[in-house]
């Protein structure tokens, strides 16, 4: 099993989302993060006073898929979240020893 952690642009969100559960990917977590990267920030302007604004509102998704599942769905989140412009996000893809569903104590696939 293997964790696709996948930093977006946060009106992407809804079509990712859609088009991992039609493959059959079900189950994420969602989180609104604040990421500060190559793009280095922009001014505007807050109450009649200038500010830079150098933390950039992006989602954070996070989905555990297999091993036959991974190649696929990181290709349906290239596809899907690019827009071609700076800032599109990234991919994290880390390995996952162990899943373990609370309710039931089921370990493996079987907990996701």
């Amino acid at each position: 099993m293997e964790m696709i952690e996948a930093i977006i642009k946060p009106f992407k969100m809804e079509e990712v989302k859609d088009t991992l559960t039609a493959m059959g990917i079900n189950g994420a977590t969602i989180t609104e993060v604040k990421v500060h990267g190559s793009q280095r920030g922009q001014p505007g302007d807050y109450r009649g006073a200038t500010y830079w604004f150098d933390f950039h509102p992006m989602i954070k998704l996070e989905v555990v898929v297999t091993a036959e599942q991974n190649a696929s769905a990181i290709a349906a989140i290239l596809a899907v979240a690019k827009t071609g412009k700076v800032g599109d996000g990234r991919i994290f893809v880390l390995p996952l020893d162990q899943a373990i569903r609370i309710r039931t104590a089921e370990h493996g696939v079987n907990a996701v």
